[in-house]
């Protein structure tokens, strides 16, 4: 056997071991969806989706407030860490090498690490505690400090993927600093910053720990920002631990829901990515 032949042989060994370990990691993944979907499915309807939750004892109801709840902590998390996230990454690519710079990368790795039930409890202090009562807006904010690290990493290796001749080209037409960076370098990464921000989204979907410190849960159905909110992670842990098989039926349900809102979220990704790649090279 000559040399060539060796490599390619060597090749498809390595290339047979890759596949075997994808096939393995995917082993847990398909049972996991396979159960949730065994158990949930059953117990999903019509009024699950359109009718609030029923009291002790009473069969039915479903967990509407808990969607829209999750829906609504996700647009308040959105909306405080994306411009925060994307801010951050820019300072770090423009700036980074500088010592402030090395110790927001560190910090951003740092809380990416941080366990969700510690983000919890410092914004239980930081929204809950000083007013006396638990709010959406206290839940949004434990969601959203878990959502900046994400986002802000995510931007800085995506910006710095950027050919730097553009941002040379800017500065050469009499374009700022800053204005080379927005107008010039994040909308070249967009398509990969929009990943980003909808893998941090699906990486929050299913939060419980820090919103039980936080929203708490609601039986009745709210959008105030100062009064506590229904979330689908809460409701699922509430009916998973009570002694209730109508409730375990829906928190079976519920779960289902919940890896749908993960797995929308991560289809809508790819489809950004690629639209947006689309409109860049037209």
């Amino acid at each position: 056997m000559n040399r060539t032949r060796r490599r390619k042989a060597f090749s498809g060994i390595v290339v047979f071991l890759c596949g075997a370990a994808v096939f393995l990691a995917l082993i847990p993944l398909f049972f996991v969806f396979g159960y949730v979907i065994e158990k949930g499915f059953s117990s999903l309807s019509w009024d699950f989706f359109t009718r609030m939750p029923k009291p002790v004892g009473e069969p039915g109801g479903g967990m509407a407030n808990a969607m829209v709840g999750t829906v609504y902590l996700i647009v308040i998390a959105g909306a405080f860490a994306v411009p925060v996230g994307v801010i951050a990454g820019v300072y770090l690519t423009e700036y980074g090498k500088k010592t402030f710079g090395s110790l927001v990368r560190f910090t951003a790795d740092v809380l990416n690490g941080v366990p969700s039930i510690v983000i919890g409890i410092f914004a239980y202090g930081l929204a809950v505690l000083p007013v006396k009562h638990f709010s959406a807006l206290a839940g949004g904010l434990a969601l959203g400090f878990m959502m900046i690290p994400i986002i802000t990493r995510t931007t800085e290796e995506l910006l710095n993927l950027v050919p730097g001749t553009l941002r040379e080209g800017a500065l050469a037409l009499g374009a700022t600093r800053a204005r080379a960076a927005f107008s010039v370098m994040v909308p070249a990464a967009l398509p990969g910053i929009m990943t980003g921000v909808l893998v941090a989204l699906a990486r929050i979907a299913g939060e419980t720990a820090p919103l039980l410190f936080t929203a708490f849960n609601n039986r009745y159905f709210s959008t105030s920002l100062v009064q506590p909110i229904s979330s689908l992670p809460v409701q699922i842990y509430t009916y998973a631990v009570s002694p209730y098989e109508d409730w375990h039926r829906q928190a079976w349900a519920g779960a289902l829901v919940l890896v749908g809102f993960v797995f929308v979220f991560s289809v809508l990704a790819r489809v950004v990515t690629r639209r947006l790649e689309r409109m860049h090279r037209a």
